[in-house]
């Protein structure tokens, strides 16, 4: 454990910066050391009863985020197992949620989110609908700069995300963004969030371990 204390040092002040920046942002943050801190601030953030729904994310699969979402204390709007016309209908509901779950492709230390979808309604709603968005991100999607944030996109969430969800795309092939035209593509549209409105609508937690891609 010793020797890994310079690392964890370097860690902490990167996480210590982002949400200096984040709060200048008006985004509210969090830093929860581990998963399970992660959960307790989910269920401090969500009240019980509350109308709740998330973008696909594995980073909330990694947290056991989801475990929390369908342990039948909130109003899920699931699309787990939801076919045909009936997925429009639930990510429709997701702008009416109290809550909206997620995590972050990269988030830069300069308080700014950074977001690509392949069908936009994570970004949506992210932009407008739900009265708190939550973001759970690991430490590792913590980039410099937007301009590291696209190369953490092009290099590694995308491409990974696309061999996840087997996806037709050349990034499954090559491990690298190919910028396609492929039908199949999944990073169509980009947002990137930072200084907000409304403060306190976003909150990030940013944990200090690995989540998703």
């Amino acid at each position: 454990m010793t020797s890994n204390r310079p690392v964890a040092f370097v860690r902490e002040k990167m996480i210590e910066r982002t949400m200096k920046m984040l709060e200048k942002n008006n985004m509210t943050a969090y830093y929860a050391p581990t998963v399970a801190d992660a959960q307790a601030l989910v269920k401090q953030l969500v009240p019980k009863g509350a109308s709740v729904a998330c973008g696909g994310s594995m980073s909330l699969e990694e947290a056991g985020i989801m475990e929390i979402l369908r342990s039948g204390d909130y109003t899920f709007f699931d699309r787990q197992g939801v076919t045909g016309d009936a997925v429009g209908d639930v990510l429709r509901k997701a702008f009416f949620a109290d809550c909206y779950l997620t995590s972050c492709n990269a988030v830069t230390e300069q308080g700014e989110l950074f977001n690509v979808d392949g069908n936009a309604n994570r970004v949506a709603a992210m932009c407008f609908g739900p009265e708190s968005v939550i973001c759970v991100v690991g430490y590792n999607k913590i980039v410099p700069d937007l301009q590291a944030a696209q190369e953490r996109l092009e290099t590694i969430a995308a491409p990974a995300n696309a061999v996840r969800l087997e996806r037709k795309t050349p990034c499954t092939t090559t491990g690298r963004c190919e910028n396609c035209h492929s039908p199949e593509r999944i990073c169509c549209t980009t947002v990137v969030h930072r200084q907000q409105r409304v403060a306190g609508r976003i909150k990030v937690i940013l944990v200090g371990e690995e989540l998703g891609y």
